[in-house]
């Protein structure tokens, strides 16, 4: 699944660090929903929305 959350990530200044944590999940687990490899959960996929005040849609792209 394709997502654009390393593009709103680095517009807002934040590192795979501190996404990570305001996530609850590891420094690694961004890194793999980043390159497509781990598609996050239903509930981290709307944290994910909340932090970047964007739809679900709008971040991940199932094409």
């Amino acid at each position: 699944m394709k997502n654009s959350i390393r593009e709103l990530r680095d517009q807002r200044g934040l590192s795979q660090q501190a996404l990570a944590e305001k996530l609850g999940v590891s420094r690694q687990t961004v890194i793999s929903i980043e390159k497509g490899k781990y598609d996050p959960s239903l509930p981290l996929a709307f944290k994910i929305a909340r932090i970047f005040r964007k739809r679900i849609e709008e971040i991940f792209k199932d094409y």
